[in-house]
């Protein structure tokens, strides 16, 4: 404690000496950075003047100071230097004094050198001819300053320390000499430091807390194996070396324990390799877990490590029965066997007859007895289908929650994520209508908009635009997608919504997409309960129509 109190009272002592000096330099620094600026200021004003009377004839008899006068046009091109060619310079538009200034007037800012050693202030001003005149002038930083006078401040710093220590060595001492005489056993019975007696107070009452917590923890304990034993699923407790701590009737009746068993090396209890390799994993930290029968039925046994602040305590065990689990697993795996094995009968079928009536082999008059064959046979696939979506949907019965969503903030959203790929294409986004909220699924409304919205920009001219329309119509909301692209024949357009369907083959990979957009917008609208529609004039363009 002494040592601490003795570098707490230095470390205290050399923190204020070393902020005093850096505050010192601070506001040193700060002043003479401002007194520099206003010279600047000064020198631009002057330099203003001389430009509004003679033009660049003020500049003719060249600048030898050491402030660097710039004189920038509109444009950002350098007319003048007095440090360097103007033709040999770059744009100066967006340097930061610059740019404010042909915002504001008058821009300000400083820039260190690759060192930090030399900092270069600037003082830009526009004048009324739209040209800007800067002055800059280098200054030496902070830390260039603090190079120059590390000698005088290392002396000051040493003294300061040297008798800092000194000081806290002797204060530290005289306040620790009376703790070290201290009676914790009865801790009220001291005096001592009159600040200390809340801490001796505290003390004495800990004294108490420990003895009834003792008691409580012991209760506790007893709980808890008393919960264990009730436990159905089997829970074994290991100590870091694998040793039995703990071990549940279910866990002794799972293993054939019949004994006390605390105490003994669990390997000698089970002695499987899955087992071993569990808690091997275990040991070092790493859960894991497996499935292993016993006693005629499967268990999964999750495997934990058991530790504090990366520090291994022990290891828990736990087993639970899985046997119907593991049944219900087998089942499945049996009905997708079957399903399959259903599915590909009746097109076996369907191939056979179809191969035979492609090769020529059907006579004319059979034709019908195959064609009803196939029939029969898809009418039988299409029902067990139907069957097993049926089922599907009631083993999973979920339903995705409805909200109330503004069509107009979903327009927006789809404008501005698609805006990029309409500016490339030179195609013009727009939208009409009204605050429009429906009741939806988000992200479903967003895939009908940005589908429709990407393909209408897709298959557009160059100049074209795409247009959406959002209405109310008495208790209805339409949605229209209107574009002037290349259109789509009148054949096409009652498949342009299948999967994969596409009017025109050969472009696709100039297009790109999946050729899934559509179907995806058919299906959310579907599921959305609306209607869609299209219209298409080839040439002049597409129209679809959402209405909810």
């Amino acid at each position: 404690m002494t040592k601490r109190i003795f570098r707490s009272i230095l470390l205290v002592a050399s923190a204020v000496l070393v902020l005093s000096l850096l505050a010192f330099f601070g506001v040193f620094y700060n002043h003479f950075s401002k007194t520099q600026m206003e010279r600047l200021d000064a020198v631009a004003e002057l330099t203003m003047q001389g430009i509004e009377l003679n033009g660049e004839a003020y500049f003719e008899g060249g600048y030898e100071g050491e402030i660097r006068i710039t004189w920038v046009a509109a444009d950002g091109s350098v007319l003048y230097d007095s440090k360097a060619i103007p033709e040999e310079m770059d744009n100066h538009e967006n340097r930061e004094e610059i740019l404010e200034a042909f915002e504001t007037g008058v821009g300000e800012s400083s820039r260190y050198s690759d060192t930090l050693l030399e900092k270069t202030l600037y003082c830009a001003k526009r004048m009324d001819d739209g040209t800007v005149v800067r002055v800059s002038s280098g200054l030496a930083s902070v830390f260039s300053m603090m190079f120059r006078l590390i000698v005088p401040m290392t002396i000051v710093v040493l003294l300061a320390v040297i008798l800092s220590a000194l000081l806290a060595r002797r204060m530290a001492k005289r306040i620790v000499k009376p703790l070290h005489h201290l009676n914790l056993d009865s801790p009220l019975e001291n005096e001592v430091y009159e600040e200390l007696s809340p801490i001796l107070g505290t003390m004495n009452k800990q004294h108490k807390q420990i003895a009834e917590q003792m008691v409580l923890l012991k209760q506790k304990a007893d709980e808890f194996e008393q919960i264990i034993a009730a436990i159905g699923e089997g829970i074994v407790l290991l100590d870091e070396r694998g040793v039995v701590i703990s071990m549940n009737p279910a866990a002794k009746g799972l293993f054939g324990i019949y004994t006390k068993c605390e105490g003994l090396d669990f390997f000698v209890i089970e002695e499987s390799m899955e087992m071993r390799r569990g808690i091997k994993r275990a040991l070092k930290l790493e859960k894991n877990g497996f499935r292993m029968q016993k006693n005629g039925k499967e268990f999964q046994f999750d495997v934990s490590p058991i530790s504090s602040e990366g520090q291994l305590l022990g290891v828990v065990v736990y087993a639970f029965d899985i046997t119907e689990q593991a049944m219900a697993e087998k089942s499945r795996q049996e009905f997708t066997a079957n399903v399959s094995h259903e599915l590909k009968t009746p097109l076996q079928s369907i191939m056979g007859s179809a191969e035979l009536m492609e090769s020529g082999l059907v006579k004319q008059e059979d034709m019908s007895r195959f064609l009803g064959n196939i029939r029969r046979e898809a009418g039988r696939l299409v029902t067990l289908i139907n069957d097993i979506i049926h089922l599907s949907e009631l083993d999973e019965n979920t339903e995705v929650a409805k909200e109330s969503v503004n069509l107009e903030s979903v327009v927006n959203e789809v404008f501005s994520v698609l805006r990029p790929v309409a500016e490339q294409k030179k195609v013009f986004l727009v939208s009409e209508g009204e605050p429009v909220v429906v009741k939806g699924i988000r992200r479903y409304l967003y895939e009908i908009l940005y589908n429709l919205c990407d393909n209408a920009i897709r298959y557009n001219k160059e100049g074209g635009s795409v247009k959406v329309t959002v209405v109310k119509v008495g208790d209805k909301v339409s949605l229209k997608v209107a574009d002037t692209g290349i259109g789509i024949p009148k054949e096409h357009q009652a498949r342009v919504f299948e999967r994969f369907y596409r009017v025109d083959k050969s472009h696709s990979k100039e297009t790109g997409g999946t050729g899934l957009g559509l179907s995806i917008v058919k299906h959310a609208v579907q599921f959305h309960g609306g209607k869609l529609s299209l219209e298409s004039v080839p040439g002049e363009g597409t129209t679809v129509t959402v209405v909810f």
